[in-house]
């Protein structure tokens, strides 16, 4: 009797044991999201792709390859690496696969992989927050052979809410000279292999007009030099109405790679602004957002004329007026707040630190610095300075 008491202790500690070592889809995102949306800002790679790829290689977290590797990609060797390995069976048995130092080394470790081979070059072209392009693109190029893994990294994203910290992270998402990339050697072998398995498809296709759904609005992302009436024709929209939709004057060849839209264009965007990057013009950041031209000139009170400069805030929807401001008044016959009330905020349960910057108008760098914050985490119930 005590030996069978004994055991059931043991097993019950046992227990308690793993299970406080599982680790949880949102405790894994918890953890990684930091360096996801830095990785984001350094190299351009979605925090939301990252993360939802890091969920599925590692079963957040509790892979016996990331245990043992802090490998969150499942990045094999290949014959240009050259530092720390571990042998894991995957599609063979002991296969070798890239060891990191910790998790930030396996995370930069990926964003050079993606960014600095041709075979993935064509991703980069994706507005960052088109999460299905991205998915749907990785499965192209080979990351994977599972035919379901696009839907696995949607499913991923949108179950835990992940777009959010690509959007936390959208205003510094670096432009990148492709130039300065080097072939990955090995590119050439593996696309061979791919395409006569007919897996890969994606080199050819490189020049053909990417479809994607921007604000709700049906869109091609489309390659320098494409004739837009060759893209009327190809999607059955009369040449004129295609301009119209688009908010250009004349016919041609397209001098940029750029979107075009073959739907009306929304009146205002999925976000209240956006930071303008450089060399963008009034034009590139309406199409990047999916809203009519028109709108965003009256929405931010310019003109054609004006230059937009990078790092300017533009609007996305119509301020709040005056006369808006003084109806809600009259309506609840509430005093304005204090000072106090309107400078500071009670953080909400499941609340992000990008929620509330968004919510204020203010970023992010600015909240963490006005609070004295080392990271984005946070507490229901704590107080945050929003304004100084």
């Amino acid at each position: 009797m005590k030996k069978l008491i004994l055991l059931l202790i043991i097993s019950f500690s046992l227990s308690q044991i793993l299970c406080a070592q599982y680790m949880t889809v949102a405790e894994y995102v918890a953890t990684y999201k930091d360096i996801a949306i830095s990785e984001m800002k350094r190299m351009g790679v979605p925090a939301a792709i990252s993360l939802a790829q890091g969920i599925l290689e590692t079963e957040n977290g509790n892979s016996d390859l990331v245990k043992k590797s802090n490998n969150h990609f499942g990045i094999k060797c290949k014959s240009t690496w050259t530092a720390e390995t571990v042998s894991h069976d995957d599609d063979a048995p002991g296969e070798c696969f890239r060891a990191y130092k910790n998790a930030e080394d396996s995370y930069r470790d990926h964003s050079n992989f993606l960014r600095s081979s041709d075979r993935y070059a064509f991703l980069f072209k994706f507005d960052p927050r088109d999460y299905k392009a991205w998915a749907y693109g990785l499965r192209k190029a080979g990351y994977a052979t599972n035919p379901k893994y696009p839907q696995i990294l949607i499913k991923n994203i949108e179950d835990n809410n992940l777009e959010q910290y690509t959007l936390e992270g959208i205003g510094e998402v670096p432009v990148f000279d492709a130039s300065k990339y080097n072939n990955d050697p090995e590119d050439k072998s593996v696309n061979d292999v791919l395409k006569s398995t007919g897996q890969n498809d994606a080199e050819d296709n490189l020049s053909e007009p990417t479809k994607l759904t921007i604000n709700g609005s049906k869109a091609l992302f489309v390659p320098k030099g494409t004739s837009l009436l060759a893209i009327a024709s190809q999607n059955n929209i009369n040449l004129s109405r295609l301009l119209e939709i688009n908010d250009l004057q004349k016919d041609g060849l397209l001098d940029k790679d750029q979107y075009i839209f073959l739907e009306k264009k929304q009146k205002e965007g999925d976000r209240d602004y956006y930071i303008a990057q450089q060399n963008e013009t009034l034009y590139d950041i309406a199409q990047k957002n999916g809203i009519i031209l028109q709108n965003l000139y009256n929405y931010n009170n310019i003109t054609s004329a004006d230059n937009i400069y990078p790092g300017t805030k533009i609007l996305l929807r119509p301020p709040l007026v005056t006369e808006d401001l003084n109806k809600n008044k009259s309506e609840t016959n509430a005093s304005p707040p204090s000072l106090t009330e309107s400078r500071t905020h009670e953080v909400q349960p499941k609340e992000s630190l990008y929620a509330i910057s968004k919510k204020y108008g203010v970023s992010v760098t600015q909240l963490k610095e006005w609070n004295n914050l080392k990271d984005n985490n946070l507490q229901a119930g704590q107080q945050l300075i929003i304004s100084k």
